[in-house]
């Protein structure tokens, strides 16, 4: 048995890890796997008889459709900060879109802990091209490969959403239900509030791609429930991909748990299974691309835009409703008098 280090290239969130985790391990030589976020690196363990440099170049191969790289070699930090050109602009005129339609009370984004169904169609939208695309999309593109000896994917990745959809109703209700039998109080409210407005600026930052230290502070779910639901994407068998699309509810995915956190306070079923599912439905249109064949942006050239567009909108979000926390608590002054 020997141990490598190799350095990981594409790794954004916890999503990142358990993926190139659980794909290694399938590896039959392969006894031990460690992938690290922080230090964007991974540990192997195994009976390795080729080199170092052709290891990397075969563990990449598995990995290269979701966006990675493995290398001897410390990739140079690239920021890539003529990506901001067009980012910028682009989310500024989004956030510009929100705060009118909010003004003219057509919707509500900038809420407290008591989060909007357009608020979560948005955080859906967003998800569905960084973190869910990490973890979520290479579930879909796994399933995909289970089910190409039938011959296509059609029914496959239809009961996949179909069941991603209907879990997260009936689980997000079942959140609801429990935040129904406590009371947070204004004061529980407030500070949860500031919890889920942190998260997501925590999750913007990283998705910009220039600070390293912040990924530390990431909240993800403990791994072992979201290893359970990667492994079944291997099964070939029929209520599969149901499962699957059910156990994406628990995946490290810290937009789904910012918004499984505010349906905490939904107070009834009906309300948290809702909220949940707007948001699965905010994923649901590029997801949907991925699975069919049509798009996927790990490998367009353009894919830094558009994290860091995502980056942009999440941040400035986030700011909007923790400085809406702090107004309902009488800190400071109401922004904008939204």
């Amino acid at each position: 048995m020997k141990t490598y280090l190799f350095h990981v290239n594409g790794m954004h969130c916890a999503s990142c890890t358990l993926l190139i985790e659980e794909t290694f391990k399938e590896l039959s030589n392969v006894s031990h796997v460690k992938a690290s976020l922080i230090n964007n690196q991974v540990t192997i363990t195994g009976d390795f008889t080729d080199s170092p440099e052709t290891i990397a170049e075969q563990l990449t191969k598995l990995v290269k459709s979701h966006g990675y790289t493995i290398s001897l070699e410390k990739p140079q930090k690239n920021a890539q900060w003529g990506d901001f050109i067009y980012a910028l602009p682009i989310a500024l005129a989004l956030v510009a879109g929100f705060l009118a339609l909010q003004k003219a009370g057509l919707t509500d984004f900038i809420t407290t802990s008591n989060m909007s169904y357009g608020t979560a169609f948005v955080i859906g939208l967003i998800a569905s091209v960084s973190t869910c695309l990490a973890v979520v999309g290479g579930l879909v593109l796994s399933l995909s490969a289970s089910s190409a000896k039938e011959g296509g994917t059609w029914r496959t990745q239809t009961l996949f959403h179909a069941g991603r959809l209907g879990g997260f109703f009936m689980l997000g209700g079942a959140i609801g239900a429990i935040g129904s039998s406590f009371q947070l109080g204004f004061n529980g409210n407030i500070i949860l509030g500031i919890i889920i407005a942190l998260v997501m600026l925590i999750l913007g930052i990283n998705l910009l791609d220039i600070f390293h230290f912040t990924k530390r502070l990431q909240f993800t779910l403990p791994a072992w429930l979201s290893k359970h639901v990667l492994r079944g994407s291997k099964h070939d068998h029929y209520l599969a991909p149901v499962l699957v699309g059910i156990g994406t509810f628990f995946l490290p995915c810290g937009f789904t748990q910012s918004v499984q956190l505010s349906v905490l306070t939904a107070g009834s079923f009906i309300k948290g299974a809702l909220t949940m599912t707007v948001f699965a439905l905010g994923t649901l249109p590029m997801l949907a691309l991925l699975s069919f064949g049509a798009l996927n942006i790990a490998h367009q050239s353009w894919k830094g835009v558009f994290f860091k567009t995502a980056g942009i909108i999440v941040i400035t979000l986030a700011l909007f409703n923790l400085a809406n926390a702090l107004a309902t608590a009488g800190i400071i002054n109401p922004l904008l008098n939204l």
